[in-house]
């Protein structure tokens, strides 16, 4: 049996209190903001919702059996690695810049990849912030002011943020 999806749209559609899904019904937290937010209360026949167990991908039972675990990132807040990228077109100048602004609020520079495709490169630097330097905010505001509106661009996250968003 196919899922259903229950959306924003669903929720304001029904004009009622309560919302009865199915137990397969995946409810987006979209949804279930609105809900709340309207006093809507979304139940199953059993009780109150609950979001099913996926049927797919590396959280579906079938797949915990058999892929290999890696180990959850770690959610440090006390955490001081920031994931610098850089994309544009190339030019004399470009890493040195990078690497003058970031020395400039006392970082490390713990690792660096850069490659290049014709006249365009993609560098993604790992940057360990120092105590005694600038945080986080003012390195990021710093950064993404580089490379003009045609040359680069420059994104900044914490390494924390990286790695949830990157992990299988």
């Amino acid at each position: 049996m196919p899922r259903r999806y229950l959306t924003t749209q669903d929720v304001r559609r029904a004009h009622t209190a309560e919302i009865v899904v199915g137990p397969d019904t995946l409810v987006t937290p979209q949804a279930l903001a609105a809900a709340e937010a309207a006093g809507v209360s979304i139940r199953t026949g059993d009780g109150p919702y609950r979001e099913p167990a996926p049927a797919r991908g590396p959280d579906a039972p079938g797949a915990l059996e058999h892929l290999p675990r890696m180990p959850e990132p770690v959610d440090d807040p006390s955490a001081t690695g920031v994931v610098v990228t850089c994309v544009g077109r190339n030019r004399p100048g470009v890493l040195a810049e990078l690497t003058t602004a970031i020395a400039r609020h006392g970082c490390s520079i713990g690792d660096v990849s850069q490659k290049m495709v014709d006249d365009y490169f993609h560098m993604v630097l790992v940057v360990e912030l120092s105590a005694s330097g600038s945080g986080f905010k003012e390195l990021k505001a710093d950064l993404e002011c580089l490379g003009g509106e045609n040359d680069y661009v420059v994104r900044i996250m914490h390494e924390r943020v990286f790695r949830f968003m990157h992990r299988v």
